[in-house]
């Protein structure tokens, strides 16, 4: 009698805990055993979702999508995944999820315009992902001339890395209304210039033949398109030139610019190409 009676009594004790009310109200009763079933519910969901996350990323890696895209699909499908299994893990420990909805509707209209401004964020990150306009790695301008890349793009807010190296937290509605220069969109390869002036009675084919040489000789600059010069004006003090050419370093490409002149510099010093300073003519009559 005595073992089964200790049994008898830690499965009473254990079945007591189970049942054990949390919380207790006219409308809702809340015991440890719901408790529990609600957090292995979200565990499980957490797991089933890195899954998921692997079993998508190995698929569109075949159909040759890229980083950005891998990421707006799981993103979606984690938000609706996640919408859903909360409704049902609050429906399963007895909260209504539409009455939770309505009740939560009802708070945030009665909060009024100073919520605006956050439902705004998060539709703009919904509408983000599912346009697909704006991906992870990709490298915008935006309209204060901020130049960085895409980290991360959640509901609300989105990280963006600067070439300075900072993390810049970026509200979506942002990315949204404003004016963003996406260098990624379209082409990997970018189209950018840097100019450069020589002196009066220069040989402007040599200058040409001299920028050309320059940019052939640079790694980080692509060869198709090819680079070309433009002949742009006849400044003040200065032939003005204008050297052309397209690389996919985009993120980098002012140091690739910095490499470059450095490399004219010297170039234009073996072959006897001046530079000019401004200059000024000045007539005192008297």
């Amino acid at each position: 009698m005595g073992p089964f009676f200790i049994n008898y009594t830690i499965h009473m004790t254990f079945k007591d805990l189970l049942n054990y009310k949390i919380l207790e109200t006219d409308n809702l009763s809340l015991t440890f055993y719901q408790i529990v079933v609600f957090v292995l519910i979200l565990f499980f969901t957490w797991l089933i979702l890195k899954i998921i996350k692997r079993i998508i990323n190995r698929r569109l890696i075949k159909t040759g999508r890229d980083v950005g895209s891998r990421y707006a699909v799981f993103q979606l499908l984690k938000y609706i995944i996640w919408v859903v299994i909360i409704g049902v893990a609050l429906e399963t420990i007895g909260i209504r999820f539409n009455i939770l909805i309505a009740s939560s509707a009802a708070l945030l209209v009665g909060l009024g315009l100073g919520l605006q401004q956050i439902f705004n964020d998060y539709v703009s990150g919904i509408l983000i992902l599912f346009e697909g306009n704006l991906k992870v790695n990709d490298v915008v301008q935006m309209e204060d001339n901020i130049i960085g890349q895409v980290k991360e793009i959640k509901l609300r807010t989105s990280k963006i890395e600067t070439r300075d190296d900072f993390i810049i937290i970026v509200p979506n509605h942002k990315l949204v209304s404003d004016n963003i220069i996406n260098w990624s969109h379209i082409k990997y390869q970018t189209r950018f210039n840097i100019n450069v002036g020589v002196a009066y009675g220069s040989d402007t084919k040599l200058v040409e033949q001299v920028l050309l040489s320059c940019a052939d000789h640079n790694p980080n600059i692509s060869t198709e398109p090819k680079p070309f010069v433009r002949f742009i004006d006849f400044g003040n003090s200065s032939l003005d030139f204008q050297l052309f050419f397209w690389s996919e370093k985009t993120f980098r490409v002012e140091n690739i610019k910095s490499v470059l002149r450095f490399k004219i510099d010297q170039e234009f010093r073996k072959n006897n190409i001046r530079i000019p300073f401004p200059q000024r003519d000045v007539h005192i009559k008297q």
